[in-house]
């Protein structure tokens, strides 16, 4: 299994979606990743290939001085085979390249899987934003890193 992470180009968007709708409800529509890809010059997003096929993809928002995970999401076919985590570190070199300290995200209170990756990259709960999302009111952990340069 050949395994790389590399940015995002505007020719992934189909393959995007279709592990979004699989991943997420509600979904981001195709509108949202082009705009995220061509015009939100805060955003970087990059994708994780399985032998030359995109099956996940990540994004984060650089502001200033803090990292905003934006969505990370793997192919069901692909889930358990550690590509999580190469998003996850992917995002976390993108700060520490821009000397970013400072990592933030939400997460669905009820997704364990989710929430003990970020734990194992040392995110630690700070919060709740209660009603969060919109598809059903389900409470959001907010979780937040600083990392050690």
């Amino acid at each position: 299994m050949n395994v790389s992470v590399r940015e995002m180009r505007e020719s992934d968007i189909d393959r995007i979606l279709e592990i979004e709708r699989e991943s997420f409800s509600p979904p981001w529509s195709r509108e949202a990743f082009l705009l995220e890809l061509t015009k939100n010059i805060l955003a970087k997003y990059i994708v994780v290939e399985v032998d030359g096929k995109v099956v996940g993809y990540g994004g984060i928002w650089l502001i200033i001085d803090e990292g905003h995970v934006t969505n990370i999401a793997v192919d069901k076919e692909y889930r358990g085979l550690g590509l999580g985590n190469k998003l996850l570190e992917g995002l976390i070199q993108l700060c520490i390249d821009r000397d970013i300290k400072h990592i933030t995200l939400e997460v669905r209170k009820s997704n364990e899987v989710a929430k003990g990756l970020y734990k194992k990259y040392g995110f630690k709960e700070c919060g709740i934003r209660p009603g969060y999302y919109t598809d059903n009111n389900e409470d959001a952990i907010i979780m937040w890193k600083t990392i050690e340069f």
